[in-house]
């Protein structure tokens, strides 16, 4: 079997439920994972939209999760497991869709990392550059799954 992450509140490329978005209760969505690679010392997940007008916006960073884990519950909190980042909305943690109205739909990547390492060399609290700058040389694999999202 392959590597894969999916999504229990949405299809692959399907639609993301309002209670996972900024127009709802903002919470991430329940992820499962399966088929870690071999050698994977720990997890990691990014949360992009490569559809936003000023370019890659960043909902969410995590790491450190340990490969004992094969998900997260619905409405992960930042301290409960792993290291946050910063996300580009200024916060720790995950926030959700919330295109500009009239964008059209805009593509949610929800990246599984596996790891060689069990912690990455970089503090909680950090943006996007630093976390990337720390992944280099340790990734293993990564899996993705996508959905989609639109404010009208």
């Amino acid at each position: 079997m392959a590597f894969r992450i999916r999504s229990l509140a949405f299809d692959e490329g399907g639609w993301i439920p309002a209670r996972h978005t900024g127009e709802g209760e903002d919470l991430s969505p329940a992820l499962e994972w399966q088929d870690i690679p071999p050698g994977t010392r720990s997890l990691a997940i990014v949360m992009d939209d490569p559809d936003a007008p000023g370019g890659v916006w960043t909902h969410w960073i995590l790491w450190d999760i340990p490969v004992t884990d094969t998900g997260l519950a619905e409405g992960f909190q930042p301290g409960r497991l792993g290291l946050s980042g910063v996300n580009d909305f200024g916060k720790e943690g995950y926030n959700g869709p919330m295109p500009p109205r009239g964008h059209g739909p805009h593509r949610y990547f929800f990246r599984l990392y596996a790891l060689d390492t069990r912690h990455l060399m970089v503090s909680s609290g950090v943006k996007r550059h630093e976390f990337d700058k720390a992944l280099r040389g340790h990734i293993i694999d990564e899996t993705v799954t996508m959905g989609r999202y639109e404010r009208k």
